[in-house]
């Protein structure tokens, strides 16, 4: 039972933390995870051996950068590769470096939600690619996108690694995808990782570290909020729990209380009670196969035109377009 009077909220942090924390099941946003530590804890993460999307992804990026290079240039014509959660950069630099090193005309849009991860990106690339043109954006997506204006002439190529998309329910998938086709011209491409479907003891070693590295990134959440919003979580009386179900694809994370315990968010004046194995869900990584990549394409009016995988086929990168 929550018996607080709802504030007035003055972020939308303030407020999906509310929402969330006063909803049953409880919940929480993962996009609130990244803040520098969490960006840091992310960066851990792809560096673990059992996390193989990073890698894996890396080497389709590798391999394949030459073709990707051939439809993104479409002729040596100039475009604006803005990608979407564009992080620390460590996968997109591979292609960075190839069309630079190829003088295909273009400039580079990373956005992000953290400023911090902005920041290093801009320091990283201008030491490691000086002439590359780059113009960070900070913000949510969509209200980044909002903010960028094109002539109809000029070409967009919009990027969304990292399977991200998984972090989306499909019904949610398809809104996503339908507001991004809103953005793009009949001659714009859209470029987007999906982890496929695969042994699920693979993809529960992926997101449930024994080192705990994947723990504390969702923990994160907890730690933010008490920083931010003044609250008193005791980060020892909450567990990571990951589960995934091999016939939706869908791998979930909750953070479980150990205990009945209550917990105060000062700056939103709400106590929030937990009972004994309570759960607060964190995050979710969705997996795909070819079929529900093609429905969701024509959920969103749009066209896969290609694809690009790995050897032991972990993980796609689509290529789509808007469809006529």
């Amino acid at each position: 039972m929550q018996d607080e009077t709802a504030p007035k909220f003055t972020s939308s942090f303030k407020k999906e933390v509310y929402q969330g924390l006063t909803a049953y099941p409880k919940y929480l946003s993962s996009k609130y995870i990244y803040d520098k530590a969490g960006d840091k804890l992310f960066q851990d993460i792809m560096a673990m051996p059992s996390y193989y999307l990073t890698d894996t992804e890396f080497s389709i990026l590798e391999k394949h950068k030459e073709a990707i290079a051939s439809y993104f240039s479409n002729g040596n014509s100039f475009f604006h590769l803005i990608e979407m959660g564009a992080g620390d950069g460590k996968k997109t630099k591979i292609l960075l470096r190839h069309f630079t090193e190829k003088n295909i005309d273009f400039t580079f849009k990373p956005i992000d939600i953290s400023q911090n991860a902005l920041d290093s990106l801009k320091q990283n690339l201008l030491r490691e690619i000086p002439q590359l043109k780059t113009e960070p954006l900070q913000g949510t997506y969509f209200e980044t996108l909002e903010t960028l204006h094109f002539s109809s002439g000029e070409r967009k190529v919009i990027l969304f690694l990292g399977s991200n998309i998984g972090n989306l329910l499909h019904e949610q998938a398809i809104d996503f995808l339908s507001k991004v086709k809103g953005y793009m011209q009949p001659n714009d491409l859209l470029f987007i990782g999906f982890d496929q479907k695969k042994n699920p003891q693979t993809i529960l070693d992926a997101y449930n570290d024994q080192s705990g590295i994947t723990a504390a990134f969702n923990k994160n959440l907890l730690v933010r909020i008490n920083r931010e919003l003044h609250a008193d979580f005791n980060l020892d009386n909450f567990i990571h729990w990951e589960v995934y179900d091999p016939e939706t694809g869908t791998a979930k994370s909750f953070l479980v209380s150990k205990e009945n315990q209550k917990v105060r968010i000062s700056d939103l004046n709400l106590d929030i009670s937990f009972e004994a194995w309570e759960t607060i869900h964190t995050e979710i990584s969705q997996k795909y196969d070819d079929k529900t990549v093609q429905w969701l394409a024509k959920k969103s009016g749009l066209q896969v035109i290609t694809e690009f995988t790995d050897s032991k086929n972990y993980y796609k990168n689509y290529l789509f377009k808007k469809s006529i």
